[in-house]
């Protein structure tokens, strides 16, 4: 028995939903209940999982006639035990979020009008209905009304007013609705003759990159077939190896370049139209340069009018990848284009309906059967996380790393859009927009303001700056009590954060913690054996150092590292020894990075997680798991030294790199089985960036549910730092107040 809560956005209020849902519930014998919520209608439902999987489709295939549902999104929970079916009373409605909902695919009654040339809007590239369309990234503040939007300054012509005003016409106050006569306009830049979709695909085709102005800022778009096009999109963009977007005509494309199960076909069709990571199969079209060395694609199939009209025109793979630098924000502005975007791109496929606010495309994968987030984005943000508990209004700045910002009242959390590292000007000015933005458009006013633990974030100075009463939620604390938050438990879970750094109240830099928690706060179980990082941040890009460290903290020889700096070994080995330039560390995931350099698979990272996900890549078979105890203290200590030492033993004799991977990857998962019957709690959380990885997160969850445990991974959130935001909320909103 499993419990699904499913929230439904959209006009789904007074028109008889509830009363469905409740007859539905009733048909297919389930038990648990329904309401009308501040943004939609809330369902939660026990059953046996393969009855509510189908519930939820009918809920959304049946649905009322005058009902219009723009958005869905599920959360499995555990069974909550239930009696009956109820229709319980509506939540207080919250009026300036009720129609903020995120961007939407072009729906198929709006791509079949575009495609038939009988139509007023064949062609048109800015076409939409109440069912799709732009809604995030134009709105500029509550009630969503068009003079609410960046489409206020283009008067509706009759035939669009007509249909804006008919109750029975899909485009009924549908605010976005525009057509050729009355809408937004598309050129190219340089000028040249012909239509400018025509022309820009014809540039695509001859090897150019073009910038295409989209839904939530501008894409680099060029040939997905061609190295030599990535080749020189790489060199211009400065990134080297980083695996790029792809997009692709159709799911048939799709399906000749990567293995495709039936789930990852529904969210690449879905109305968030995310990027969603599969499986390369031999033979595809798309070069090996789109993601070198990766077994795996970011394939996105095409979510906006321009991009349908574009696709039909070219009828092969794009790249589709964020038009900025590397570590800038996604570009979204016509003039901040031509400046950030010169030398870049070739050509400019502009359009002149502003964008409020950047919106790169989510990403997400198949993991434990489910989706798992790992960028929330574009069709998915702003959407609300329901939450079992009631929250005191409270503003959350997040982490440094994949950055995003969350408000917190009542029953919700509501997370911003992905805003990336905090690493430059560009992207320091874009989150302090985000935090005034978030807070302007719900006219929210917090009681408080969370923040990590790390006095010298840009997000922290900014929580100290702003008057308000500051809680400082320790960096992995946050990550597992968004896990909770999701998976709605409020009782002492054992939580597995790992990743690559967080700073901990000791001072030292913290990645693999084993903590108690529960509403109260965290205690420390147990942690990672600590090693010296040389030369401090210089070992998150360069996995060679973390070698060096762990190799000095095993006492093991340090020549077995010294190819790996051809320059300046003397200076290197002296490294790890000092306690000023070597910080010590917890780190599960410079873990990974070390045994990756140890292996030959990474010396020096291009990007991050670079040489973890080389690591997971080499995986060749299941093939038994390295010793890796964990000895008893308080807190208790993981010791990798024996891990280490059997590897590094395979490895010397002949083992491949991919079976000494899979025996790590194991270590790992035995591991989080010791913890867990250590700490006696029933509920295990997976979180950090580490459980990115899908064969340990998998393996992780499998080991503990046949051990008889719990295991609680992310659904909603990303379990990378996209996630902290929404943990500090949680912890901050939970704070003094009532159940």
């Amino acid at each position: 028995m499993k419990r699904l809560r499913l929230c439904v956005f959209g006009a789904v209020q007074g028109v008889g939903f509830r009363p469905f849902v409740y007859r539905l519930a009733g048909e297919l014998k389930l038990s648990g209940w329904v309401l009308n919520g501040p943004f939609g209608v809330v369902i939660e439902a026990d059953g046996n999982p393969e009855v509510l999987e189908l519930f939820a489709r009918r809920v959304l295939a049946e649905k009322p006639a005058a009902a219009v549902i723009a958005a869905a999104e599920s959360v499995w929970l555990d069974a909550a035990g239930f009696s009956g079916f109820a229709i319980k009373a509506s939540e207080a409605a919250a009026a300036p979020s009720a129609w903020l909902l995120p961007d939407l695919a072009t729906c198929p009654e709006c791509l079949a009008e575009i495609q038939d040339s009988g139509q007023r809007r064949f062609g048109y590239a800015f076409t939409n209905c109440t069912l799709c369309g732009p809604r995030f990234t134009i709105v500029t503040a509550i009630p969503y009304d068009r003079p609410n939007t960046t489409m206020r300054g283009f008067a509706m012509c009759p035939a669009c007013r007509a249909e804006y005003e008919n109750p029975s016409d899909r485009r009924f106050h549908a605010q976005p609705i525009a057509c050729p006569a009355c809408g937004p306009k598309l050129w190219l830049e340089p000028e040249s003759a012909g239509a400018p979709i025509a022309r820009a695909a014809e540039l695509i085709r001859g090897g150019s990159v073009v910038a295409v102005k989209g839904i939530g800022g501008f894409l680099l778009v060029c040939d997905a077939r061609s190295s030599a096009a990535i080749r020189e999109l790489r060199r211009r963009k400065r990134r080297s190896a980083k695996p790029f977007a792809v997009m692709f005509p159709d799911l048939a494309a799709v399906r000749a370049d990567c293995a495709v199960s039936e789930l990852e076909a529904d969210w690449l069709g879905s109305a968030a139209a995310p990027i969603v990571l599969l499986r390369r199969v031999p033979g595809g079209a798309v070069a090996a340069q789109a993601a070198p060395g990766n077994p795996c694609l970011g394939a996105l199939l095409p979510y906006a009018p321009l991009h349908h009209l574009l696709m039909r025109r070219l009828g092969f793979p794009v790249i589709a990848t964020s038009g900025n630098l590397s570590e800038e924000p996604i570009v979204k502005d016509n003039e901040q284009a031509r400046l950030s975007l010169k030398g870049i791109a070739d050509a400019f496929l502009m359009n002149d309906r502003p964008i409020a606010r950047h919106a790169d495309d989510s990403i997400v994968r198949l993991s434990r059967g489910r989706q798992l987030v790992l960028r929330r984005a574009r069709g998915l943000a702003p959407l609300p996380l329901r939450v079992g508990r009631r929250l005191r209004p409270v503003l959350a700045v997040g982490a440094h790393l994949k950055s995003t910002v969350a408000v917190a009242w009542e029953r919700q959390i509501v997370l911003s859009q992905h805003l990336g590292d905090l690493e430059t000007a560009a992207s320091l000015e874009a989150f302090r927009a985000a935090v005034a933005d978030l807070r302007g458009l719900y006219g929210f006013k917090p009681e408080a303001v969370a923040c990590d633990l790390h006095p010298d974030y840009a997000s922290t100075r900014l929580a100290e700056s702003m008057g308000l009463p500051v809680v400082r939620v320790q960096h992995h604390h946050a990550h597992v009590a968004a896990a909770m938050a999701e998976a709605d438990i409020a009782d002492p879970v054992l939580g597995l954060a790992w990743d690559g750094l967080g700073f901990g109240p000791d001072g030292t830099i913290w990645g693999g913690e084993f903590l108690r928690v529960d509403e109260r706060g965290y205690s420390r179980l147990a942690r990672l054996r600590p090693f010296p990082l040389p030369g401090g941040e210089a070992a998150v890009r360069e996995p060679r150092r973390c070698a060096l460290g762990l190799l000095y903290a095993a006492g093991m020889d340090l020549s077995r590292v010294e190819p790996l700096f051809p320059r300046n070994w003397e200076a290197a080995a002296r490294l790890p020894g000092s306690a000023s330039l070597a910080p010590q560390t917890s780190s599960m995931g410079r873990l990974f990075d070390g045994l990756a350099a140890l292996l030959g698979l990474r010396r020096v990272n291009d990007f991050e997680g670079q040489a973890a996900m080389d690591l997971e890549h080499a995986i060749e078979a299941d093939a038994g798991a390295y010793p890796f105890p964990l000895r008893e203290g308080e807190p208790a200590v993981a010791d990798w030294e024996p891990l280490l030492a059997a590897a590094l033993e395979d490895f010397d004799g002949g083992t491949p790199p991919g079976v000494v991977s899979a025996r790590f990857h194991n270590a790992l998962a035995e591991l989080a089985v010791a913890a867990a019957w250590r700490a006696g709690l029933p509920n295990v959380v997976l979180t950090g960036g580490v459980f990115q990885n899908a064969y340990l997160t998998e393996r992780a969850a499998q080991r503990l549910e046949a051990a008889g445990f719990q295991a609680i991974t992310h659904q909603r959130l990303p379990p990378n730092d996209g996630c902290i935001a929404a943990g500090q909320a949680f912890v901050a909103g939970l704070a003094r107040t009532d159940a």
